[in-house]
């Protein structure tokens, strides 16, 4: 049995706020081939299905997740053909590696921000420590 959004065409704009995003989102992923081209009805309106309702989704998704617009691309690509769960583990364990590497950077940030906060005191001080530290000491 087939659900409603199954048995709908969609406009884009209504495509767009069944996913929760801008209509210019779904248009920019268009154009870089993430989302494929749609379907035109007779009067020659895009027309969206239940599958680009679930892609678009997918691509939200990934993208709250922090992917690139290049791991997207590879993700479609997958979607395109056929694809093996080894394939989407693939994609998804080389993008936990890369988040894995930007939050001990960003610990780091932080170690080193908490440490210059700390030598404000309570930011009573004449000068200020902070911008004394990032403040190159010569032009040598």
């Amino acid at each position: 049995m087939s659900t409603p959004l199954e048995q709908k065409q969609l406009t884009r704009g209504q495509l767009a706020k069944l996913a929760g995003c801008g209509v210019e989102l779904i248009r920019f992923y268009e154009g870089k081939g993430i989302l494929p081209t749609p379907k035109r009805a007779a009067n020659g309106y895009r027309v969206y299905d239940a599958e680009s309702y679930k892609r678009l989704v997918l691509v939200l998704n990934l993208r709250a997740m922090g992917f690139s617009l290049k791991e997207l691309r590879s993700w479609a690509d997958l979607l395109d053909g056929e694809y093996s769960c080894g394939e989407g583990h693939s994609l998804a364990d080389e993008h936990l590696k890369l988040v894995t590497e930007k939050l001990k950077l960003l610990r780091a940030i932080q170690r080193r921000l908490a440490k210059l906060v700390e030598s404000c005191g309570d930011g009573e001080l004449p000068d200020c420590p902070i911008i004394d530290a990032l403040l190159p000491q010569s032009m040598a």
